[in-house]
């Protein structure tokens, strides 16, 4: 069993940006190394993915919730990016 919420780091990564995960200090200091440069990985790659979808500009919803889930991932990775820098000092 993982110690990803959701069984993978590509599900966490997908539940974060949705919302369903609501990511902290404290839930990434409890991964290794090696996880958190899984969970990194995954969440650039959403990242990527959903920054490739471009919704017609009168389409007001769709941008808000791409929008949305872009500044999630965005701050989970600050946060990640954060515990990885505390770990090495």
């Amino acid at each position: 069993m993982s110690g990803f919420l959701g069984g993978s780091a590509w599900a966490m990564a997908r539940d974060i940006s949705e919302g369903h995960i609501l990511v902290t200090d404290r839930l990434m200091r409890r991964f290794g190394t090696a996880d958190q440069d899984r969970l990194m990985f995954e969440i650039d790659k959403k990242l990527r993915e959903l920054r490739s979808e471009q919704p017609g500009l009168d389409d007001q919803k769709a941008l808000l919730l791409r929008n949305r889930r872009i500044q999630r991932l965005t701050q989970a990775r600050g946060i990640l990016r954060g515990v990885r820098l505390r770990r090495r000092g």
